[in-house]
Protein backbone atom coordinates (compact mmCIF):
# COMPACT_ATOMS: atom_id res chain seq x y z
CA UNK A 1 0.00 0.00 0.00
CA UNK A 2 0.90 3.86 -0.28
CA UNK A 3 2.87 4.71 2.64
CA UNK A 4 1.52 8.03 2.60
CA UNK A 5 -1.85 10.23 2.32
CA UNK A 6 -0.51 12.61 0.10
CA UNK A 7 -1.78 11.94 -3.40
CA UNK A 8 0.86 11.96 -6.06
CA UNK A 9 0.18 15.20 -7.79
CA UNK A 10 1.19 16.71 -4.76
CA UNK A 11 4.12 14.83 -4.50
CA UNK A 12 5.30 15.63 -7.72
CA UNK A 13 5.00 19.24 -7.79
CA UNK A 14 8.01 21.35 -9.00
CA UNK A 15 10.69 22.66 -6.76
CA UNK A 16 12.34 24.53 -9.96
CA UNK A 17 11.78 25.70 -13.13
CA UNK A 18 13.67 23.38 -14.83
CA UNK A 19 11.23 20.67 -13.42
CA UNK A 20 8.33 22.12 -14.84
CA UNK A 21 6.53 20.24 -17.10
CA UNK A 22 4.81 21.88 -19.73
CA UNK A 23 4.54 25.86 -20.62
CA UNK A 24 8.15 26.55 -21.96
CA UNK A 25 6.41 29.88 -23.62
CA UNK A 26 6.07 31.47 -20.01
CA UNK A 27 8.83 29.45 -17.83
CA UNK A 28 11.70 28.41 -20.82
CA UNK A 29 14.40 30.54 -21.13
CA UNK A 30 13.03 33.53 -22.39
CA UNK A 31 10.10 33.28 -21.31
CA UNK A 32 8.07 36.18 -19.26
CA UNK A 33 7.44 34.63 -16.10
CA UNK A 34 10.78 33.04 -15.77
CA UNK A 35 12.55 36.89 -16.51
CA UNK A 36 10.30 38.71 -13.95
CA UNK A 37 11.12 35.91 -11.20
CA UNK A 38 14.81 36.29 -12.09
CA UNK A 39 14.59 39.88 -11.92
CA UNK A 40 12.21 39.39 -8.49
CA UNK A 41 10.03 42.26 -10.44
CA UNK A 42 6.61 40.51 -10.44
CA UNK A 43 3.90 41.78 -11.39
CA UNK A 44 -0.08 40.81 -10.06
CA UNK A 45 -1.08 37.87 -12.66
CA UNK A 46 -4.06 36.12 -13.84
CA UNK A 47 -3.36 32.25 -15.16
CA UNK A 48 -6.25 31.33 -17.36
CA UNK A 49 -6.22 27.03 -18.83
CA UNK A 50 -7.63 24.20 -18.25
CA UNK A 51 -7.48 21.66 -14.88
CA UNK A 52 -4.59 20.08 -14.67
CA UNK A 53 -1.88 22.52 -16.82
CA UNK A 54 0.61 23.51 -13.89
CA UNK A 55 -1.59 26.83 -12.60
CA UNK A 56 -1.49 26.04 -9.10
CA UNK A 57 2.32 24.45 -8.95
CA UNK A 58 3.51 27.62 -10.54
CA UNK A 59 2.06 29.81 -8.33
CA UNK A 60 3.55 27.92 -5.78
CA UNK A 61 6.82 27.91 -7.05
CA UNK A 62 6.88 31.56 -8.36
CA UNK A 63 5.95 32.14 -4.39
CA UNK A 64 9.23 29.50 -3.29
CA UNK A 65 11.45 30.89 -5.92
CA UNK A 66 10.90 34.78 -4.52
CA UNK A 67 11.02 34.01 -0.99
CA UNK A 68 7.67 35.97 -0.67
CA UNK A 69 5.65 35.69 1.92
CA UNK A 70 2.39 33.40 0.04
CA UNK A 71 -1.26 33.08 1.20
CA UNK A 72 -3.87 31.03 -0.80
CA UNK A 73 -7.42 31.12 -0.77
CA UNK A 74 -10.27 29.26 -3.03
CA UNK A 75 -13.07 30.86 -4.35
CA UNK A 76 -15.26 28.59 -3.86
CA UNK A 77 -15.59 28.80 0.07
CA UNK A 78 -13.85 32.07 0.61
CA UNK A 79 -14.98 35.79 0.32
CA UNK A 80 -14.21 39.21 1.99
CA UNK A 81 -13.94 38.37 5.53
CA UNK A 82 -11.24 36.52 4.38
CA UNK A 83 -9.34 38.24 1.93
CA UNK A 84 -9.62 41.40 4.39
CA UNK A 85 -7.91 38.63 7.04
CA UNK A 86 -5.25 38.03 4.59
CA UNK A 87 -4.88 41.79 3.53
CA UNK A 88 -4.38 43.11 7.47
CA UNK A 89 -1.53 41.15 7.80
CA UNK A 90 1.55 43.05 7.71
CA UNK A 91 3.55 43.69 4.38
CA UNK A 92 7.95 42.83 4.36
CA UNK A 93 9.91 44.00 2.05
CA UNK A 94 8.31 42.45 -0.90
CA UNK A 95 4.61 41.71 -1.14
CA UNK A 96 3.27 39.02 0.13
CA UNK A 97 1.65 36.66 -2.63
CA UNK A 98 -2.01 36.39 -2.92
CA UNK A 99 -3.00 33.41 -4.83
CA UNK A 100 -7.13 32.79 -5.83
CA UNK A 101 -7.88 29.50 -7.38
CA UNK A 102 -11.14 29.38 -9.70
CA UNK A 103 -10.89 33.61 -9.28
CA UNK A 104 -13.90 33.89 -11.65
CA UNK A 105 -16.17 32.85 -9.18
CA UNK A 106 -15.75 35.85 -6.91
CA UNK A 107 -18.56 38.22 -7.69
CA UNK A 108 -18.19 41.94 -8.19
CA UNK A 109 -17.67 43.05 -4.93
CA UNK A 110 -15.31 40.28 -3.49
CA UNK A 111 -13.55 41.27 -7.03
CA UNK A 112 -13.63 45.25 -5.63
CA UNK A 113 -12.25 44.27 -2.31
CA UNK A 114 -8.89 42.99 -4.19
CA UNK A 115 -8.61 46.15 -6.34
CA UNK A 116 -7.34 48.81 -3.59
CA UNK A 117 -4.79 45.92 -2.30
CA UNK A 118 -3.58 45.28 -5.97
CA UNK A 119 -3.22 49.24 -7.10
CA UNK A 120 -1.31 50.10 -4.44
CA UNK A 121 1.23 46.59 -4.11
CA UNK A 122 -0.58 45.30 -0.79
CA UNK A 123 -0.11 42.27 -2.49
CA UNK A 124 0.70 40.36 -5.21
CA UNK A 125 -1.90 38.97 -6.48
CA UNK A 126 -1.75 35.15 -8.97
CA UNK A 127 -5.18 33.96 -9.93
CA UNK A 128 -6.30 30.80 -11.62
CA UNK A 129 -9.15 30.75 -13.63
CA UNK A 130 -10.56 27.81 -16.27
CA UNK A 131 -13.09 30.77 -17.74
CA UNK A 132 -11.79 33.65 -19.90
CA UNK A 133 -10.86 36.59 -17.37
CA UNK A 134 -12.74 38.96 -20.23
CA UNK A 135 -15.70 37.93 -19.16
CA UNK A 136 -15.01 37.11 -15.55
CA UNK A 137 -13.05 39.66 -13.94
CA UNK A 138 -14.24 42.99 -14.05
CA UNK A 139 -12.51 45.87 -15.75
CA UNK A 140 -10.87 47.47 -13.52
CA UNK A 141 -8.43 44.54 -11.72
CA UNK A 142 -7.95 42.77 -15.27
CA UNK A 143 -6.51 45.94 -16.06
CA UNK A 144 -4.13 45.77 -13.41
CA UNK A 145 -2.93 42.58 -14.30
CA UNK A 146 -0.89 40.28 -17.02
CA UNK A 147 -3.21 37.52 -18.71
CA UNK A 148 -0.85 34.37 -19.09
CA UNK A 149 -2.77 31.55 -21.08
CA UNK A 150 -1.48 28.20 -20.27
CA UNK A 151 -2.07 25.51 -22.85
CA UNK A 152 -3.28 21.38 -22.37
CA UNK A 153 -0.02 19.34 -22.39
CA UNK A 154 0.76 17.56 -25.11
CA UNK A 155 1.77 13.44 -25.11
CA UNK A 156 5.21 14.37 -24.60
CA UNK A 157 4.76 16.65 -21.67
CA UNK A 158 2.40 14.03 -20.20
CA UNK A 159 5.12 11.26 -21.20
CA UNK A 160 7.50 13.34 -19.03
CA UNK A 161 5.31 13.55 -16.14
CA UNK A 162 4.98 10.29 -15.80
CA UNK A 163 8.92 9.39 -16.26
CA UNK A 164 9.45 12.09 -13.80
CA UNK A 165 6.90 10.08 -11.06
CA UNK A 166 8.20 6.91 -11.93
CA UNK A 167 11.71 7.55 -11.13
CA UNK A 168 11.72 10.39 -8.41
CA UNK A 169 8.51 9.27 -6.76
CA UNK A 170 10.24 7.22 -3.73
CA UNK A 171 6.68 5.15 -3.69
CA UNK A 172 6.21 4.30 -7.50
CA UNK A 173 10.34 3.85 -7.75
CA UNK A 174 9.96 0.78 -5.53
CA UNK A 175 7.14 -0.99 -7.45
CA UNK A 176 9.20 -1.41 -11.01
CA UNK A 177 6.54 0.25 -12.97
CA UNK A 178 6.77 -0.46 -16.75
CA UNK A 179 4.79 1.30 -19.36
CA UNK A 180 3.30 -0.95 -22.13
CA UNK A 181 1.21 1.89 -23.68
CA UNK A 182 0.59 5.44 -22.78
CA UNK A 183 -2.49 5.90 -25.18
CA UNK A 184 -5.27 4.84 -22.74
CA UNK A 185 -3.46 7.25 -19.70
CA UNK A 186 -3.53 9.98 -22.53
CA UNK A 187 -6.79 9.72 -23.57
CA UNK A 188 -8.55 9.58 -20.11
CA UNK A 189 -6.42 12.63 -18.88
CA UNK A 190 -7.21 14.40 -21.93
CA UNK A 191 -4.10 16.86 -21.54
CA UNK A 192 -4.73 17.14 -17.91
CA UNK A 193 -1.45 16.04 -15.95
CA UNK A 194 -3.18 16.22 -12.39
CA UNK A 195 -5.58 13.54 -13.37
CA UNK A 196 -3.08 11.67 -15.41
CA UNK A 197 -1.05 11.06 -11.95
CA UNK A 198 -3.78 10.22 -9.36
CA UNK A 199 -4.90 7.91 -12.89
CA UNK A 200 -1.42 6.62 -12.44
CA UNK A 201 -1.29 5.62 -8.90
CA UNK A 202 -4.96 4.41 -8.78
CA UNK A 203 -3.83 1.97 -11.31
CA UNK A 204 -0.36 1.32 -9.30
CA UNK A 205 -2.50 0.58 -6.12
CA UNK A 206 -4.48 -1.33 -7.40
CA UNK A 207 -2.39 -4.02 -8.24
CA UNK A 208 -1.59 -4.47 -4.29
CA UNK A 209 1.65 -6.04 -3.06
CA UNK A 210 3.71 -7.02 -6.77
CA UNK A 211 7.50 -7.09 -7.15
CA UNK A 212 7.05 -5.46 -11.03
CA UNK A 213 3.73 -3.38 -12.63
CA UNK A 214 3.39 -3.53 -16.56
CA UNK A 215 0.46 -1.39 -17.38
CA UNK A 216 -1.44 -1.69 -20.40
CA UNK A 217 -4.57 0.04 -21.52
CA UNK A 218 -6.68 -2.46 -20.85
CA UNK A 219 -5.55 -2.50 -17.61
CA UNK A 220 -5.69 1.49 -17.36
CA UNK A 221 -8.90 0.80 -18.96
CA UNK A 222 -10.05 -1.41 -16.24
CA UNK A 223 -9.30 1.17 -13.24
CA UNK A 224 -10.71 3.84 -14.67
CA UNK A 225 -13.85 2.44 -14.96
CA UNK A 226 -13.90 1.04 -11.63
CA UNK A 227 -12.99 4.01 -9.94
CA UNK A 228 -14.65 6.78 -12.37
CA UNK A 229 -16.06 9.49 -10.13
CA UNK A 230 -18.91 11.69 -9.64
CA UNK A 231 -18.88 14.62 -11.75
CA UNK A 232 -16.88 16.88 -10.22
CA UNK A 233 -17.46 21.04 -10.69
CA UNK A 234 -14.16 22.19 -9.93
CA UNK A 235 -12.20 19.76 -12.01
CA UNK A 236 -12.24 16.08 -13.36
CA UNK A 237 -15.53 15.59 -15.49
CA UNK A 238 -16.17 18.71 -15.67
CA UNK A 239 -14.80 19.48 -18.95
CA UNK A 240 -15.42 15.78 -20.27
CA UNK A 241 -19.38 16.37 -19.51
CA UNK A 242 -19.50 19.83 -21.18
CA UNK A 243 -17.76 18.58 -24.39
CA UNK A 244 -20.47 16.06 -24.59
CA UNK A 245 -22.95 18.48 -24.26
CA UNK A 246 -21.65 20.65 -27.31
CA UNK A 247 -20.96 17.82 -29.25
CA UNK A 248 -24.39 16.66 -29.32
CA UNK A 249 -25.79 19.18 -29.77
CA UNK A 250 -23.34 19.99 -32.64
CA UNK A 251 -24.70 16.38 -33.52
CA UNK A 252 -28.49 17.60 -34.18
CA UNK A 253 -28.78 14.98 -30.95
CA UNK A 254 -31.41 16.53 -28.97
CA UNK A 255 -31.44 13.75 -26.98
CA UNK A 256 -28.23 13.43 -26.05
CA UNK A 257 -28.01 17.08 -25.32
CA UNK A 258 -30.93 16.66 -22.93
CA UNK A 259 -29.14 13.79 -21.48
CA UNK A 260 -25.75 15.75 -20.29
CA UNK A 261 -27.92 18.92 -19.76
CA UNK A 262 -29.52 16.79 -17.13
CA UNK A 263 -26.15 15.45 -15.55
CA UNK A 264 -25.00 18.48 -15.19
CA UNK A 265 -27.89 19.97 -13.64
CA UNK A 266 -27.99 16.86 -11.37
CA UNK A 267 -24.44 17.92 -10.50
CA UNK A 268 -25.41 21.97 -9.35
CA UNK A 269 -23.42 22.94 -12.51
CA UNK A 270 -23.20 27.01 -12.66
CA UNK A 271 -26.10 27.76 -15.15
CA UNK A 272 -24.04 30.30 -16.42
CA UNK A 273 -21.27 28.59 -17.20
CA UNK A 274 -23.81 26.28 -19.37
CA UNK A 275 -25.49 29.17 -21.31
CA UNK A 276 -22.02 30.51 -21.99
CA UNK A 277 -20.92 27.43 -23.85
CA UNK A 278 -24.54 27.20 -25.86
CA UNK A 279 -23.98 30.86 -26.88
CA UNK A 280 -20.43 29.95 -28.29
CA UNK A 281 -22.01 26.89 -30.18
CA UNK A 282 -25.09 29.01 -31.37
CA UNK A 283 -22.12 31.11 -33.34
CA UNK A 284 -19.54 29.21 -34.19
CA UNK A 285 -21.62 25.47 -35.14
CA UNK A 286 -24.77 26.97 -36.51
CA UNK A 287 -24.17 30.37 -38.10
CA UNK A 288 -25.81 32.13 -40.66
CA UNK A 289 -27.63 28.67 -41.39
CA UNK A 290 -29.78 30.09 -38.53
CA UNK A 291 -29.04 33.28 -36.89
CA UNK A 292 -32.23 33.12 -34.80
CA UNK A 293 -30.50 30.32 -32.61
CA UNK A 294 -27.94 33.60 -31.51
CA UNK A 295 -30.61 35.60 -30.54
CA UNK A 296 -31.94 32.44 -28.44
CA UNK A 297 -28.54 31.89 -26.65
CA UNK A 298 -28.04 34.89 -26.22
CA UNK A 299 -31.51 35.36 -24.41
CA UNK A 300 -30.88 32.14 -22.39
CA UNK A 301 -27.88 33.60 -21.28
CA UNK A 302 -29.66 36.91 -19.98
CA UNK A 303 -32.48 34.90 -18.30
CA UNK A 304 -30.09 32.58 -16.37
CA UNK A 305 -28.15 35.20 -14.87
CA UNK A 306 -31.39 36.69 -13.00
CA UNK A 307 -33.07 32.98 -12.81
CA UNK A 308 -31.44 30.48 -10.53
CA UNK A 309 -31.83 26.96 -10.03
CA UNK A 310 -34.82 25.05 -10.25
CA UNK A 311 -37.12 26.86 -13.17
CA UNK A 312 -33.44 27.72 -15.24
CA UNK A 313 -33.87 24.81 -16.16
CA UNK A 314 -36.42 24.77 -18.50
CA UNK A 315 -35.24 27.66 -20.26
CA UNK A 316 -31.83 25.50 -20.41
CA UNK A 317 -33.74 22.40 -21.95
CA UNK A 318 -35.90 24.68 -24.67
CA UNK A 319 -32.84 26.66 -26.13
CA UNK A 320 -30.56 23.06 -25.88
CA UNK A 321 -33.22 21.37 -28.04
CA UNK A 322 -33.68 24.37 -30.27
CA UNK A 323 -29.91 24.51 -30.88
CA UNK A 324 -29.58 20.87 -31.33
CA UNK A 325 -32.50 20.35 -33.80
CA UNK A 326 -30.85 23.74 -36.08
CA UNK A 327 -29.57 23.47 -39.12
CA UNK A 328 -25.90 23.72 -38.73
CA UNK A 329 -22.40 25.32 -40.48
CA UNK A 330 -19.12 26.17 -39.30
CA UNK A 331 -18.75 28.65 -42.08
CA UNK A 332 -18.22 31.78 -40.23
CA UNK A 333 -15.92 30.38 -37.66
CA UNK A 334 -13.60 28.63 -40.19
CA UNK A 335 -13.63 32.14 -42.15
CA UNK A 336 -12.81 34.33 -39.55
CA UNK A 337 -10.02 32.13 -38.20
CA UNK A 338 -8.85 31.90 -42.45
CA UNK A 339 -8.90 35.78 -42.33
CA UNK A 340 -6.88 36.30 -39.53
CA UNK A 341 -4.44 33.66 -40.72
CA UNK A 342 -4.32 35.45 -43.42
CA UNK A 343 -3.80 38.66 -42.34
CA UNK A 344 -0.60 37.66 -39.90
CA UNK A 345 0.66 37.17 -43.68
CA UNK A 346 -0.30 40.82 -45.39
CA UNK A 347 0.08 43.02 -42.70
CA UNK A 348 1.85 44.96 -44.85
CA UNK A 349 -0.69 45.35 -47.46
CA UNK A 350 -1.63 49.07 -47.57
CA UNK A 351 -5.33 50.16 -47.71
CA UNK A 352 -6.74 50.73 -51.49
CA UNK A 353 -6.26 54.46 -52.18
CA UNK A 354 -10.01 54.60 -53.40
CA UNK A 355 -11.21 52.80 -49.43
CA UNK A 356 -9.21 55.62 -47.58
CA UNK A 357 -10.89 58.27 -45.11
CA UNK A 358 -10.02 61.88 -46.52
CA UNK A 359 -10.57 64.95 -44.29
CA UNK A 360 -8.34 67.15 -45.35
CA UNK A 361 -7.79 69.08 -48.44
CA UNK A 362 -4.13 67.30 -48.89
CA UNK A 363 -5.44 63.63 -48.57
CA UNK A 364 -8.39 64.44 -51.42
CA UNK A 365 -5.15 65.61 -53.67
CA UNK A 366 -3.29 63.10 -53.36
CA UNK A 367 -6.11 60.50 -54.13
CA UNK A 368 -7.55 59.10 -50.77
CA UNK A 369 -10.78 58.12 -51.81
CA UNK A 370 -10.64 58.81 -55.26
CA UNK A 371 -12.97 56.24 -57.51
CA UNK A 372 -14.90 55.02 -54.21
CA UNK A 373 -18.31 54.34 -55.72
CA UNK A 374 -21.02 54.95 -52.79
CA UNK A 375 -23.54 51.59 -53.23
CA UNK A 376 -26.91 53.49 -52.53
CA UNK A 377 -25.38 55.72 -55.45
CA UNK A 378 -25.89 52.42 -58.01
CA UNK A 379 -28.53 50.48 -59.26
CA UNK A 380 -29.81 47.95 -56.34
CA UNK A 381 -27.51 49.49 -53.94
CA UNK A 382 -24.65 47.66 -55.42
CA UNK A 383 -21.58 48.60 -57.42
CA UNK A 384 -18.78 45.87 -57.92
CA UNK A 385 -15.26 47.12 -56.84
CA UNK A 386 -12.03 45.83 -55.26
CA UNK A 387 -12.52 46.33 -51.61
CA UNK A 388 -9.32 44.61 -50.74
CA UNK A 389 -6.04 45.43 -51.05
CA UNK A 390 -4.82 44.70 -54.55
CA UNK A 391 -2.72 42.19 -54.13
CA UNK A 392 -5.60 40.01 -52.26
CA UNK A 393 -7.69 40.87 -55.22
CA UNK A 394 -10.53 37.89 -55.55
CA UNK A 395 -9.33 36.17 -52.45
CA UNK A 396 -12.33 34.27 -50.78
CA UNK A 397 -12.74 33.32 -47.26
CA UNK A 398 -16.14 32.94 -46.73
CA UNK A 399 -17.42 30.02 -48.25
CA UNK A 400 -21.42 29.58 -47.42
CA UNK A 401 -22.06 26.43 -46.02
CA UNK A 402 -24.43 23.69 -47.32
CA UNK A 403 -27.87 24.35 -46.10
CA UNK A 404 -30.96 26.23 -47.22
CA UNK A 405 -30.37 29.51 -45.82
CA UNK A 406 -26.94 29.76 -46.74
CA UNK A 407 -27.37 28.58 -50.13
CA UNK A 408 -29.35 31.46 -50.69
CA UNK A 409 -26.67 33.60 -49.90
CA UNK A 410 -24.19 31.99 -52.02
CA UNK A 411 -26.36 32.42 -55.12
CA UNK A 412 -26.48 36.39 -54.16
CA UNK A 413 -23.03 36.41 -53.83
CA UNK A 414 -22.76 34.57 -57.16
CA UNK A 415 -24.88 37.22 -58.56
CA UNK A 416 -23.16 40.41 -57.02
CA UNK A 417 -19.38 38.67 -57.40
CA UNK A 418 -19.50 36.00 -59.51
CA UNK A 419 -16.79 38.08 -62.14
CA UNK A 420 -14.48 38.71 -58.75
CA UNK A 421 -14.60 35.69 -56.35
CA UNK A 422 -15.25 31.80 -57.00
CA UNK A 423 -18.79 31.44 -55.71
Amino acid sequence: MNPTSIPLPERMRPRSLNDFVGQAKLVGPNGPIRRAIEANALPSLLLWGPPGVGKTSLALLIAELTKRPFHSLSAINSGVKELREVLSKPMGLFSPILFIDEIHRYNKSQQDALLGAVEKGQITLIGATTENPSFEVNSALLSRCQVYILESLGEEELKLLVEQALTKDSFLRKKHVQIASYDALFRLSGGDGRKLLNLLEMVVLGQGEVESIAITDDLVTQVAQQTTARYDKSGEQHYDIISAFIKSMRGSDPNAALYWLARMIVAGEDPIFIARRMLILASEDIGNANPTAMIMANACLQAVKVMGYPECRIILSQVAVYLATSPKSNACYTAIDDAIALAEKTAHLPVPLSLRNAPTKLMKQIGYGKEYKYAHAFEGNFAAQNFLPDELKGQVLYQPGNNAREEELRKRLRHLWGDWYGY
